[in-house]
């Protein structure tokens, strides 16, 4: 950190759809100095930078030794290559989920924050959801869940499939609820509009007993993100969108007689994406752990990947009974 402000100085690499709305809420912290923004694409670099009062940059690397933390919203074949980079020149990283497009480029960022000793968190943005924060509250063993994303078809992201683009956040989420290790996968998609899987359903079996289902698609006419879980005399609803827990609870009166108890948690709206961002600038003053480790990234990708080869098994499988 700049020894003469007690600012923190960071800057955004790759200000596509995403990256843009990372300097945006850079810009407006109060605690932070936007050093800059950097994209191979200096025209819509210089725009963003621009807009947001800040310096444009068409190299990332001229950022080094100007900026004590990054956010890394670039293509994910680069969040490898250009992190582990960031992290050997001692700049702490937040890189957009999945976390890198293999296991061995994973692997490479979480050993580079290890011996750099830096922070590397890893942006599965609905951790920070209101909603998914007060069900974490309530967990207590759940036993199955039912998860729908769903999403209009945007060209954005089409560097990897559904499960990566879209699927990987309720993995994130139903790993963390769950605490076990995923036992069976069951997978099926399909590519629709694009050479790549843009709709999936997966079943996960997990080593508790847990099992999940979990449908993906990008090619909807509509925009869905629920996350739904039964646990010991509880129904819990959790709508990303609306913010909104809904819990229904099995309880029994003096006398013994069963009853439905119902509650419904809201609370004044939250930007997640600024409130994974304010996370990430407080853990790299306190220089703890993140709220999303580089290793539960791993652990997220670990199991999309397995998804992946599920569905290309059963691919190759229905070709074979044409």
């Amino acid at each position: 950190m700049s020894p003469n402000s007690k600012k923190l100085r960071v800057a955004v690499i790759g200000v596509g759809s995403l990256g843009r709305h990372h300097v945006r809420i850079y810009s407006r912290m109060s605690d932070v100095e936007l050093v800059g923004v950097a994209d191979t694409n200096l025209a819509r670099a210089e725009e963003i930078a621009s807009t947001n009062h800040t310096h444009a940059f068409d190299d990332y690397e001229k950022l080094f030794g100007r900026v004590d933390a990054v956010s890394l919203a670039v293509p994910t074949v680069d969040h490898g290559p250009i992190g582990i980079r960031l992290l050997q020149e001692g700049i702490d990283v937040l890189v957009e989920k999945p976390i890198a497009d293999t296991m061995e480029q994973a692997d490479g960022l979480i050993e580079a924050a290890r011996i750099h000793q830096r922070v590397l968190q890893v942006g599965h943005v609905e951790r920070f959801n209101p909603a998914v924060t007060a069900a974490r509250k309530i967990l207590k063993g759940p036993k199955f869940f039912e998860v729908h994303r769903l999403s209009l078809f945007t060209p954005r992201s089409l560097d990897v499939d559904v499960v990566l683009d879209l699927m990987i956040h309720d993995l994130d989420i139903v790993l963390s609820f769950v605490g076990a290790e995923v036992a069976d996968i069951r997978a099926v998609g399909l590519p629709i509009l694009t050479p790549r899987v843009d709709i999936a359903n997966v079943r996960l079996e997990f080593t508790n007993g847990c099992v999940a289902n979990l449908t993906a698609s990008r090619v909807s006419t509509e925009k869905v993100r629920k996350l739904r879980f039964f646990q010991p005399n509880d129904y819990v609803s959790i709508d990303y969108t609306r913010q909104e827990m809904l819990v229904l609870h099995l309880a029994r009166s003096e006398d013994g007689e069963a009853k439905i108890d119902g509650r419904s948690v809201t609370g004044p709206p939250e930007e997640p994406l600024k409130l994974e961002l304010e996370s990430f600038v407080q853990t790299v003053r306190d220089r703890s752990v993140p709220v999303v480790t580089g290793e539960e990234g791993r652990r997220a990708l670990k199991v999309a990947s397995d998804i992946a080869q599920k569905i290309n098994e059963h691919s190759r499988i229905a070709l074979k009974s044409t």
